[in-house]
């Protein structure tokens, strides 16, 4: 990347609580117009960078994103890609994780920053946190390592006092701050007086070939979630939904589920029919261990495949991506055992 005086970053503005200002008549809280950021926001003009923007019309609720809408980020950034040094996508938190996943996929080769932020309380408010996330994730977006290249090269989320890849993260509290967190790897920067960046955990892409953007997804994936007391009729039903290519199957602890000959039955039987099923944990923490006890051995002697550590977003968009791009199941089950982004760690 060419070294800059004046780094020039782009601002994505999709939705979210960040772009929140209050109506001084009807005191309801509405999206601003961004090309009134600094005067929203003037501490940005000490940053001393060009900073242009977009933004979605009308913007969105991250409770409405879809891959649609993935794809109009994606696009956005392929368009300016040669333009500017780094990305900042404002978003709400909501589905925040599924977007930050969704785009490693879809960015494949990317070599600049693209930064998610966003806000538990608007950037309008007197005491909020939308500025300095806002603030700092700029200055991610701008920063350069020693060789004058990107430091980031990555989907990342930016929040609170943390940069954490984006396919590892998941939102963990509805009304903290510190809202999200990746549990099954480091930050990738720590925000404290300073930016600290952890550069042993910064991804770089094995190869340098020129940014692919992929906006094919498939969406006919979905999860299905094990409770105690699930019925052989209630989990029939959702295996035989149709035109369901992939199912992410989120199981107890260890990647555990019944042991009743019915449950196993019915989860070979769709296998059988061709459906891949992915098994995740619904820990917050660790990841699949299908030898450690029987149960999760026999979902593996049925045909489901493990997810190891994988966040159930980066595999339910995962699933949508490899199946978008045209692969059969043999394929699939092929790439699911390899990180493609670093999303997942593959023990053998």
């Amino acid at each position: 990347m060419t070294t800059k005086l004046r780094p020039r970053i782009l601002i994505i503005y999709t939705g979210g609580t960040i772009g929140m200002i209050e109506n001084a008549s009807t005191h309801a809280l509405q999206p601003f117009d961004f090309s009134h950021l600094i005067d929203n926001v003037p501490k940005v003009k000490k940053l001393g960078y060009d900073i242009d923007n977009i933004q979605f019309n009308p913007p969105i609720d991250s409770a409405n994103m879809s891959p649609k809408h993935w794809s109009e980020i994606a696009q956005a950034i392929e368009k300016n890609y040669d333009s500017y040094d780094g990305f900042v996508v404002l978003h709400g938190t909501d589905t925040m994780a599924f977007t930050a996943s969704a785009l490693s996929f879809m960015l494949e080769n990317l070599r600049k920053p693209v930064i998610i932020t966003g806000s538990q309380l608007p950037i309008g408010e007197v005491r909020t946190d939308g500025e300095e996330n806002l603030i700092t994730a700029l200055q991610v977006a701008a920063a350069i390592d020693d060789k004058g290249d990107a430091m980031v090269q990555e989907v990342a989320i930016l929040f609170n006092n943390s940069l954490w890849r984006g396919n590892r993260s998941t939102k963990m509290s509805a009304d903290n701050f510190n809202a999200f967190k990746s549990n099954n790897f480091p930050p990738l920067a720590r925000i404290g007086l300073s930016v600290t960046f952890q550069t042993d955990c910064l991804y770089r892409p094995a190869q340098s070939e020129p940014l692919v953007v992929r906006t094919s997804l498939d969406p006919n994936v979905m999860f299905l979630e094990l409770h105690p007391g699930i019925t052989q009729s209630t989990l029939r039903h959702l295996l035989q939904t149709p035109g369901i290519k992939g199912i992410v199957l989120k199981t107890f602890g260890a990647g555990n589920g019944p042991s009743d000959s019915w449950f196993t039955d019915l989860i070979r039987e769709a296998v059988g029919r061709g459906i891949l099923i992915l098994n995740v944990t619904q820990c917050v923490d660790g990841g699949v261990n299908d030898t450690l006890y029987e149960t999760g051995n026999s979902l593996t002697a049925a045909g489901v495949i493990s997810g190891h550590d994988i966040t159930s977003e980066a595999a339910i968009t995962k699933l949508m991506y490899l199946f978008g791009a045209g692969l059969d199941v043999t394929a699939v089950k092929r790439e699911l055992e390899h990180a493609l982004r670093g999303e997942v760690t593959i023990r053998r």
